[in-house]
């Protein structure tokens, strides 16, 4: 076997320790270089809710398609993958011709758009090159495809590599945000905590001064078994008490979640659709101005939470 060397393309800014969330959002180059020739690889990737691909090989790496989407499978989760790979053979490792009319028919054509976009870009010959049948390589050009596929393995793990640093980082600072986001929503529901026990005090008193106004203009009495069972009522249909405790309660799942390895993107998703859920019943359960303020506010960081999240793997 061809002895082998990677060349790996660090990016920049890594997440903190303990940050495993990633976005879905990035890119990845990885190249190998081997006696058969050099292989580079790039990988794309946006947001997408399973894992779809696009494949660009040339011909010689055509028949490792399969192999190469299978290893790519192996090591991402979620996202819409744009993988290309682009194969130089060493001097001599292939043999073949050049399909010199399709080359130049292709040549000429990007010569008129050129010319048409009044820009003086060189047209790269061995871009060119790549296209496929712009090679007659007759029998695969003499190489098994089972010899290149370990340079292009571990060209692949490296551009995966390299994508994965990118998404983690990308996703820690999502995560810093969502954090940021939750931080609200906790603050706003000790908020409503604070002020649901004075809703029901508040209602008492207006209804009292209402019922006992009323029956001074007609001589009548209430007496306080009947004011005080119709508090009740009201307090047992507003009582938000259980709302609350979920919402904190989905609040810890959101955070164990963002170090959650297994299809966190997705359990963020859920858990946030809760979220709303509980904020929306407390919302039209608690006849409060300033409950109902920071129910809005609930509602503002859970939708931005929302956006976030749909980028997440």
């Amino acid at each position: 076997m061809a002895e082998m060397k990677a060349e790996t393309m660090p990016p920049t800014g890594m997440p903190p320790t303990g940050m495993v969330v990633r976005s879905m959002t990035g890119q990845g180059v990885g190249r190998a270089e081997g006696e058969l020739g050099s292989i580079a690889v790039e990988l794309r990737s946006v947001n997408h809710r399973g894992l779809r691909f696009s494949i660009r090989l040339g011909d010689l790496l055509g028949p490792l398609e399969g192999r190469f989407e299978q290893l790519i499978r192996g090591e991402l989760k979620r996202g819409s993958i744009q993988a290309s790979a682009r194969f130089i053979p060493a001097a001599g490792a292939v043999s073949g011709s050049i399909n010199a009319p399709l080359v130049l028919a292709y040549a000429n054509e990007l010569h008129r758009i050129r010319e048409s976009l009044m820009t003086n870009d060189p047209i790269n010959l061995a871009s060119l090159l790549q296209i496929p049948g712009a090679i007659d390589l007759g029998d695969r050009g003499g190489l098994d495809p089972d010899e290149i596929w370990p340079l292009l393995r571990k060209a692949t793990l490296v551009a995966v590599e390299n994508l994965d640093a990118m998404r983690a980082t990308e996703g820690a600072t999502m995560a810093a945000v969502l954090r940021d986001e939750a931080r609200t929503i906790d603050t706003h529901r000790e908020q409503i905590g604070q002020l649901a026990p004075t809703v029901v005090e508040q209602y008492r008193d207006r209804l009292e001064t209402k019922v006992r106004r009323f029956l001074e203009t007609r001589g009548l009495e209430i007496g306080p078994i009947d004011l005080l069972r119709e508090v009740q009522v009201y307090a047992d249909r507003s009582d938000i008490s259980e709302e609350l405790t979920r919402l904190a309660s989905h609040l810890k799942m959101f955070e164990a979640a963002l170090v959650d390895t297994d299809a966190a993107g997705r359990k963020l998703d859920f858990i946030i659709q809760e979220l709303f859920r509980e904020t929306n019943t407390i919302g039209s359960k608690a006849a409060d101005a300033k409950i109902a303020a920071s129910v809005v506010e609930i509602k503002c960081a859970i939708e931005r939470m929302r956006e976030l999240v749909q980028n997440i793997e």
